[in-house]
């Protein structure tokens, strides 16, 4: 399983970009898909996640302003990111909980990281 991420960029504050990324591979199922980033000095810090029903969590940091959604049909997830804060500058990473076979308990894979820049 691989998963491909998109979209990163440098924008200014107050606009928006919107991340894609893209699961490959041989798989039985999708669980769990989420959004991670991790800002210089600091530790990689979940930003949100949503379930394969389409139920959503957000990080209080971002609520309000970034949206995340997801196409099964694709096996992608998006992270649409608008009123951005030049705080919001990270690599950002994806993840998804995948199940390889029907009776294998789910695992963690993740994307390489994207940057994203929000310049004040």
């Amino acid at each position: 399983v691989q998963l491909q991420a998109y979209g990163g960029g440098l924008v200014q504050a107050g606009g928006s970009l919107r991340l894609s990324c893209a699961a490959f591979g041989m798989f039985f199922r999708i669980n769990d898909m989420g959004w991670y980033r991790q800002a210089p000095g600091n530790q990689r810090e979940l930003v949100a996640l949503v379930s394969s029903d389409g139920s959503t969590e957000y990080e209080n940091p971002v609520k309000g302003r970034f949206t995340i959604s997801r196409d099964n049909a694709k096996n992608t997830v998006y992270l649409q990111m608008n009123s951005l804060k030049p705080e919001d500058t990270a690599v950002y990473y994806c993840a998804a909980d995948v199940k390889v076979t029907r009776y294998r308990v789910p695992g963690r894979y993740w994307g390489h990281g994207t940057l994203v820049t929000v310049s004040s």
